[in-house]
Order: structure tokens, then C-alpha cells, then sequence
């Protein structure tokens, strides 16, 4: 600890092709009213231009913001790398498509300091043409509730609504690689065991941006798949921070978000999610009649299950009609 700057918060960035966004979050850093702060980019191997963008300004305000360069690995190997590079004692992530509000810093570091606890979040926003839902959120005050059975439950916050004290993470030993697209949700389950002071600031401060990535995107099945591993791995390895909750109330936490998002990729016509969630659904949500001839329909092929759903949906769509 001796070796980090007291006062310092280094700002974590990945950046893979964000071309078009990543000018406005690297400003959005450089735009915080707390005065001591530097950021760390790390181009994951971009293809766009974006390195070229983060070069120019790095040059432009030296000291205050640096450049790490990895062939394409994945936003959690990329923050990894920038964690190796920090010098602050305090650590806060911001992906190259996402923004702060100007005082998130100086907010999210007041309430952490002023409180000596160890992590502080706020609470953010969905903007962004692929948003379905951009009304401001604040989450619940973790300090105050069973976060266990919460974070069981869902990922607490956006990877930019968090600031850290740099013991806890390196603690932590930074981000698992194993689960793609929930990595950050594993490390706030890790964190958990820990048993971290966590401050909340009430107010809106972080800006997460949603957008279609085309064939970059990562399907929806995939990233409900990999945010129920790991919670499956906080309740293998960790049994005595969910010793208090039944078996029921357990499995309903970790597996209750099959059969909603199954359903959500239905109405979105993402069949191939929905086919696999409802047959994932099968074996572990509970699941009753109405739900039975979707989950059973997912064991047919994929184009028998196709057009099986659009036939039920077709026969439900005529019974409705005047």
C-alpha cells in the first residue's frame, strides 16, 4: 500500500472499438470536479481507430491520462492489466461507451472516506438507443438489508456506479477471466466474503450506455448463463453466507431469472435464447401449466421450435381478437 498515492483514484477503462463513444467517456473522467484523479486506457486489440483517439489524448494531457495496449482478450483481462498499471488507492471503473455525472467522484470518494468504509456506489442510469428503460435508478442501502440474498438475486450495480478502496481489490486479487460477460458480478459476490463497510450515495452519478453491437453482441442466453454460474460458484465455495436462506428461497434467488428472461427473448424473437433458457428453465426454475408447452417445445429442434411458438402465439393472438 505504501507505493499507492493516497489521495489518487485511477480509473480503470477497457476499450474494444468504441470509436464512436470513447472521446466523450475519456472527457467524462477528465471533466471530474475531485482533483486528483488519473486514468489508465487499456486498447483491447481495437480495429476502429479507437487507439488512435486514446494516443492523441494521452498526449494531450499527460500525466493525467496513460495508454496500456493487449491483443484482443476481453474487457476483464484488459481491466486486469490497467489495475497492474494504477497508482491510486482508490480504484474506479469506467467502460469507453459509458459516462460519469461531473461530481461522481467527489462523491462516491466523500461518502467512502468520510464513513472509512470500503466501497461506495451510487445510483445510475440506462441511456442509449437499445435502452428499454432510462428512468434514473437508485438501488436499496445495502448496509441496511441482507445483501447476500440481494446480490444472490441480481448484480447490485453497473461497473461504473462503484468506487473502491485499492486494498479490497487487490485483496480480491482483481477479475476471475472464466465467465465472459459476468465478471464484475463475480467479484462483488467474491467481495461479499470479505465483509466490506459499503457507504451509498442516493443520487444518480453513473451513465451506462446500451446500444446494438451487431455481430459483437453476445447473445442474451449467454450472459443469463454466465451470471448463473457464478452465482452457483458464490454458493459452492462461500455455503455460510447463504446458510441463513432456505433451500427454496436459495435456488429461487439464483435460477429465478430463467424464466422471465426466457420470456423476454421470446417477445424479442431472439428464439435461439428463449429455446435454451426454457430448456435450462426445465431442470431448475419452478416452473407451472402455463409455462409447460414453451419449456417443453424448447426439447424439439430448433425450426420445429420456431414455428411451434409462433403457432401457439398465433392461436393465443385469435382468441383475443373481438
Amino acid at each position: 500500500m505504501d507505493n499507492f498515492d493516497p489521495a489518487l483514484i485511477s480509473v480503470v477503462m477497457p476499450c474494444h472499438n468504441a470509436a464512436p463513444y470513447v472521446e466523450e467517456a475519456i472527457a467524462s473522467v477528465l471533466q471530474q470536479t475531485y482533483p486528483q484523479v488519473e486514468l489508465v486506457v487499456v486498447d483491447d486489440g481495437s480495429t476502429d481507430g479507437s487507439a488512435d483517439i486514446v494516443e492523441r489524448l494521452a498526449i494531450a494531457h499527460p500525466g493525467r491520462v496513460t495508454v496500456q495496449h493487449q491483443t484482443n482478450s476481453g474487457p476483464y483481462a484488459a481491466r486486469n492489466q490497467g489495475l497492474a498499471h494504477a497508482r491510486g488507492n482508490f480504484v474506479a471503473f469506467l467502460d469507453a461507451d459509458d459516462t460519469w455525472h461531473p461530481d461522481a467522484l467527489k462523491q462516491l470518494h466523500a461518502a467512502l472516506t468520510d464513513t472509512l468504509a470500503d466501497v461506495a456506489y451510487c445510483g445510475w442510469q440506462n441511456v442509449g438507443e437499445a435502452a428499454a428503460n432510462t428512468q434514473p435508478y437508485v438501488p436499496p442501502n445495502y448496509a441496511e438489508t441482507d445483501a447476500a440474498a440481494l446480490f444472490l438475486q441480481a448484480c447490485p450495480w453497473p461497473i461504473n456506479g462503484v468506487l473502491l478502496r485499492r486494498q479490497l481489490v487487490d485483496t480480491l486479487r482483481g477479475f476471475s477471466e472464466r465467465r465472459p460477460t459476468a465478471m464484475d458480478y463475480d467479484l462483488w459476490l467474491r467481495m461479499l466474503v470479505q465483509q466490506p463497510t459499503v457507504v451509498r450515495v442516493p443520487e444518480v452519478l453513473a451513465y451506462y450506455r446500451r446500444y446494438p453491437r451487431g455481430d459483437a453482441h453476445i447473445p442474451r442466453w449467454r450472459q443469463v448463463f454466465d451470471a448463473i454460474a457464478v452465482r452457483e460458484d458464490f454458493v459452492r465455495h462461500h455455503p455460510e453466507q447463504v446458510a441463513h436462506l432456505g433451500r427454496n428461497e436459495r435456488d429461487a434467488r439464483v435460477y429465478g431469472s430463467l424464466l422471465p428472461e426466457a420470456y423476454r427473448c421470446h417477445w424479442r424473437r431472439d428464439t435461439d435464447s428463449a429455446r435454451r433458457l426454457f430448456r435450462h428453465a426445465f431442470r431448475r426454475a419452478d416452473w407451472n401449466a402455463r409455462d409447460a408447452k414453451y419449456i417443453l417445445a424448447s426439447f424439439l429442434p430448433a425450426p420445429a421450435f420456431d414455428a411451434l411458438i409462433r403457432l401457439i402465439d398465433a392461436r393465443r393472438s385469435a382468441r383475443t381478437l373481438p
